[in-house]
């Protein structure tokens, strides 16, 4: 009994010696190398990239919008007033973009200074205390970290499939945009209104500028509809996907306690607390 006693011990001193190692070589070698920009390079080249084409298409279309305004009448006010709206838009992506930019290196931080090392103490003190509760949770904790860290790079490689589809897409709307703002203020005074005998010169006159200025606007808001899916939702996607497979492949689930929504709405004024109320 002694010796199958000592047996054990010694196994669990080896299993605490090796998720020490990995804990002091997680925090003082795999932190550093996880969050150095120098590693990431491509994912950051490819938000940058990403951040200029949303900078790019935030000017076009404000320059668009301001050059439609100037048409005589009030038939292309409603588009010029839409094109001037996308810029809300195109913020929303701009900030993504820079959240995606700054977590690149935030998420190797956390994951290998904090949520790795985490996992090795709670899984020590999981076998030494005999608690299964703080195996799994370990386990849990550790796929967490590696997934919120891989999550970035993956989805990026996804995203540039879709957007090496619409890119081609992206530069017409941007050199249709230009064009015909070009062709407006080259018909304008020096108060920004379009002069009336300028009209004849512009092919199709305001009419043919409001089809364009139509047409910009469609193009606009598809270039959008694909900058928030790669930007916005393929994170997300890819985040569900991992997370689905790991359950999968290990059954280790990451989820938020049932409990956990109502205890926030307990605790919002207003909010009901207590149990189920019929």
């Amino acid at each position: 009994m002694i010796k199958k006693l000592s047996n054990r011990n010694i196994r669990k001193l080896a299993i605490t010696a090796v998720l020490l190692v990995v804990m002091i070589f997680s925090m003082t070698v795999i932190s550093k190398a996880a969050s150095d920009p120098a590693n990431h390079t491509k994912t950051l080249e490819a938000l940058d990239e990403k951040k200029e084409d949303v900078l790019k298409l935030t000017a076009t279309s404000a320059a668009a919008s301001t050059a439609i305004a100037a048409i005589p009448g009030d038939a292309t006010t409603p588009v010029a007033n839409k094109l001037a709206d996308l810029t809300s838009y195109f913020l929303i992506i701009l900030m993504v973009v820079f959240l995606e930019k700054y977590l690149v290196t935030l998420t190797g931080y956390a994951a290998f200074l904090i949520l790795i090392p985490a996992a090795c103490v709670l899984l020590v003190l999981g076998i030494w205390l005999s608690r299964q509760g703080l195996k799994i949770l370990a386990a849990k904790i550790a796929v967490f970290g590696l997934v919120i860290y891989l999550i970035i790079p993956m989805s990026m490689q996804v995203s540039s499939i879709i957007e090496e589809t619409y890119e081609v897409s992206m530069e017409e709307t941007v050199k249709e945009a230009e064009k015909m703002t070009d062709e407006i203020n080259d018909n304008t005074d020096s108060e920004g209104n379009i002069l009336e005998q300028a009209l004849s010169k512009i092919k199709g006159g305001i009419t043919g500028l409001l089809e364009k200025g139509e047409q910009l606007l469609n193009q606009f808001i598809e270039t959008i509809a694909v900058m928030l899916v790669t930007s916005c939702l393929i994170p997300i996607a890819v985040l569900l996907f991992v997370l689905w497979i790991v359950k999968m492949l290990f059954g280790v689930q990451v989820k938020m306690p049932e409990e956990l929504p109502r205890r926030i709405a307990a605790r919002v004024p207003g909010g009901k607390k207590g149990g189920n109320q019929s």
